[in-house]
């Protein structure tokens, strides 16, 4: 939406005319151009003709597609890929005709509204039905957006961001999908008389959006965009205005609608009343969701032609800890993936028992955010052991009920368990130096124990590697041992403590005394 109080891309190229004149001295005119400077005419992108989209899909597959990742929830996967079949079946007959034959054919767009609470999948099942599909997705709360787009964001942006993840190709981007959370936030209070205005001006604008409009790609609120307008005329002497219309472009709005059992519980029980009148039902939460009327959609504040463009209705269950150690075991979006990949780029292998994972699914229950319980019980369990583990000599792990219900304990126990790994792997490196020197040199050197000891020691205070502390440390012992047994004809060599500590020092009352035998 335009704003009469911003500049347009004309009055911004004379703007830039004489900061160029006052600066510099200097203008930069536009090449002249019959009909386009002097008018400052606006030059339309013409529509270019697009290849047939492809939609290959039936609502069986789309459903076996989601049961990949989004675990229960088998009502909303089949009422979404049958309303994403009929909305794409109907794009891609309309793409094999012209203009004029599509916009004579009467179709009423299946925009979706889900319903339930945070953490059930709601994101989720659509993220993964564009990835399928293969066109770009938007996702963004309700919450940020005002009427006017200054006082947060402006809901015409979240088709421009459609051309942005279509990588600027305006043909795929018109079939893309745009998600909108927290639809529920915008809806007035029905405690309070009236509506609030920037919900109603925000349902005002998405609901235009969501029917059919063309959306111009430039932003009148955008001062980058209108300086690239102005630049554009002082070059070409016309501004191409390209814009993206939204008839292809599918909407599903969601949110949690806490209260809205109550308005319905209330309205049944008010149908239910008289002589004559059967026992009324006893219905309650994704049960009595799903008898939610657009009456009750209105009386909940979203207003009666918003909530008529939302002609799919969906909801989406609650999850039990069944489910979520079913989202935990089966997955493939499972928390324990990210875990497993987590310890891995730190060397270490992690492994879950069934009786830990179920021990995770009932703790996160107790969290009462769906799935999202589960990555907040994780990271409660596994934060000291992704800060403890790596480095620590611990190769791999498992994850018991033990382990669960005494992390601190198990974590102090492998740590042991892994430094005592760690100094025999240590130790076996300080011998595979010496048998490799020895190779290399035609000498025989050991470590006597305690110097041993004292590399490991060495080694972590300074925080080298084993192998390299000792590169180091003896580095000049290839030339001054040589120099030993060409002297003295000695080829063993046993490295005290001190040769750790003072590796020249020994070094060099070595070669003096090789020489001192030398002369005798």
């Amino acid at each position: 939406m335009s704003d009469p109080n911003l500049p347009t891309p004309e009055q911004l190229n004379q703007r830039l005319q004489e900061f160029l004149r006052t600066s510099f001295g200097q203008s930069a005119p536009p090449p002249a151009q019959p009909g386009t400077v002097e008018t400052g005419e606006v030059a339309t992108e013409p529509q270019k003709a697009h290849p047939v989209f492809e939609f290959p899909f039936a609502p069986r597959e789309i459903k076996r597609h989601l049961d990949r990742f989004v675990i229960k929830q088998d009502d909303a996967k089949k009422v979404l890929s049958i309303a994403v079949c009929d909305h794409y079946h109907h794009a891609q007959f309309a793409a094999t005709l012209s203009p004029e034959e599509s916009l004579r054919i009467e179709y009423a767009k299946q925009n979706v509204i889900l319903i339930g609470p945070t953490g059930v999948g709601k994101t989720y099942l659509v993220k993964h039905i564009a990835e399928l599909i293969g066109v770009p997705f938007v996702k963004a709360d309700a919450t940020k957006f005002s009427e006017t787009g200054y006082v947060g964001g402006d809901v015409e942006d979240l088709v421009r961001e459609l051309v942005q993840k279509a990588d600027g190709d305006i043909n795929l981007a018109q079939y893309g999908i745009i998600y909108i959370d927290e639809i529920d936030k915008i809806a007035s209070s029905g405690e309070t008389p009236g509506r609030d205005v920037s919900g109603r001006g925000v349902q005002t604008t998405l609901l235009k959006l969501m029917e059919e409009t063309d959306v111009p790609l430039r932003s009148a609120n955008d001062l980058q965009s209108q300086l690239q307008a102005a630049m554009e005329f002082q070059k070409k002497g016309r501004v191409t205005r390209e814009s993206l219309n939204t008839r292809h472009i599918l909407f599903i709005v969601s949110g949690a609608f806490d209260k809205l059992e109550a308005r319905i519980a209330k309205r049944i029980r008010q149908a239910q009343i008289g002589f004559g009148a059967e026992p009324p039902e006893v219905l309650e939460g994704s049960a009595l969701l799903r008898r939610a009327e657009t009456r009750d959609f209105v009386d909940y504040g979203l207003e009666p032609e918003f909530i008529g463009r939302l002609p799919v209705r969906v909801v989406c269950d609650p999850l039990k800890k069944e489910d979520l150690y079913e989202i935990l075991k089966r997955s493939e979006g499972s928390i324990i993936r990210q875990y497993e990949r987590a310890f891995r780029a730190y060397g270490v292998e992690v492994f879950f028992e069934d009786d830990a994972l179920r021990e995770i699914a009932a703790r996160a229950a107790e969290e009462h955010t769906g799935a999202r319980g589960l990555l907040t019980t994780c990271e409660q369990i596994f934060r000291d052991f992704k800060f403890e583990l790596p480095g620590s000599g611990v190769a791999s792990f498992t994850v018991t009920p033990d382990l669960i219900a005494r992390p601190a304990e198990t974590l102090a126990e492998l740590l042991r368990a892994g430094h005592a790994e760690r100094e025999k792997a240590q130790r076996a490196i300080v011998a595979e130096f010496a048998e490799r020197f020895s190779a290399e040199h035609g000498v025989d050197i050991t470590f006597e124990e305690q110097a041993v000891e004292r590399i490991l020691t060495r080694s972590e205070a300074e925080n080298l590697g084993v192998r390299e502390f000792c590169e180091r440390a003896f580095k000049d012992y290839q030339f001054g041992l040589t120099l030993i047994k060409r002297n003295s004809g000695r080829i063993d060599f046993s490295l005290p403590p001190r040769a750790v500590d003072d590796p020249d020092g020994v070094l060099s009352e070595w070669v003096v005394a090789s020489y001192r035998k030398n002369e005798e």
